[in-house]
């Protein structure tokens, strides 16, 4: 955590037992901190490397795109907050040898591409620049924050045949509720900081929900959806993930991995040869997955006999492990 937000931090947890308005301020503040900028790893930077380039506008801000393969079908790549496209080089690969094209680009304030403010929009709007001059895409798939503008853009203005989610929640709220546990809010601070990110879009609670809650408001019925998370996943816990997968009932499909955590999860190669799947020809292409366990084993240096179990798509619930 750099300096800034560290004092940011402080101030919140002393504010908070004086000022729940002040606490909510500074917890909206560090909500949208961009920094620290992650840079490209080793791993990845070969095809980072490769990528072709370009920058374009987008409100009022610039951003870096990236392009890579030349077949027919599109998927576009949304990485999370304060991640970058670097991250999917894995599933670039892996999509390209398969005969994708592939695009993806750095948000504002992320990766290569300039500025300190973003939000949700800045997602969306990227999405639907690149869906005019790269699409129609063939599928989206979105990690971690990235999900929920996958999930946005599907619904609204970027129409697609599949979206899957890695590691993301439905709507708004289980971030900003999870952020508020992670800081240890009390309720007053909390709603404070909740109704603080609501007046930055305009709205008030219903009008967050009614505009960007895919359970409340699932994909449109021709869109198929994969939700992958992980048990362990310490940034956004797997319940919102089970929600939106039930919601989508007949046409999700979930994946829950163990030990993978919120982003080595985008590296395990049974998730990867899940999403190419899924992408390629839906959820129907998983039938064959239902109920099989894998073991993945050591995925990063931390991780023993991870095991993936892939479950049936959902028929009325969500069709969860035991």
């Amino acid at each position: 955590m750099p300096a800034s937000a560290r004092l940011i931090l402080g101030g919140i947890r002393t504010a908070g037992a004086v000022s729940p308005n002040l606490a909510g301020r500074l917890a909206l503040r560090l909500f949208f901190t961009t920094t620290p900028r992650m840079a490209v790893s080793d791993a990845d930077l070969a095809t980072h490397q490769a990528a072709q380039r370009e920058r374009i506008p987008i409100r009022g801000s610039e951003i870096v795109t990236y392009h890579w393969g030349r077949g027919e079908r599109a998927v576009l790549l949304l990485h999370g907050w304060q991640g970058r496209a670097s991250q999917f080089a894995p599933l670039v690969r892996e999509l390209v040898a398969e005969g994708f094209r592939v695009v993806s680009f750095d948000a504002p304030g992320h990766g290569d591409s300039p500025g300190r403010r973003t939000d949700l929009r800045d997602w969306v709007a990227a999405a639907e620049q690149l869906q005019r001059s790269d699409g129609p895409f063939h599928a989206l798939v979105g990690h971690s924050f990235g999900g929920l503008a996958a999930l946005t853009a599907a619904r609204t203005s970027v129409p697609s045949r599949r979206v899957a989610v890695i590691a993301a929640a439905s709507a708004p709220a289980a971030y900003l509720a999870e952020f508020s546990r992670t800081l240890g809010l009390d309720p007053a601070a909390a709603a404070s900081f909740e109704q603080r990110f609501n007046a930055r879009f305009g709205l008030d609670r219903e009008g967050i929900a009614a505009a960007y809650d895919a359970v409340r408001d699932p994909l449109p019925s021709d869109t198929e959806l994969l939700v992958v998370h992980d048990r362990r996943d310490r940034r956004m816990p797997d319940a919102d993930a089970v929600r939106l997968h039930a919601a989508h009932a007949g046409r999700a499909h979930l994946l829950r991995t163990e030990g993978l955590g919120h982003n080595r999860v985008l590296r395990a190669d049974p998730v990867l040869d899940t999403i190419v799947a899924f992408a390629g020809a839906g959820v129907s292409s998983l039938d064959s997955m239902r109920s099989r366990e894998t073991d993945i084993g050591s995925v990063g240096h931390d991780v023993d006999a991870a095991v993936t179990r892939i479950d049936s798509p959902a028929e009325g619930r969500a069709a969860v492990a035991p």
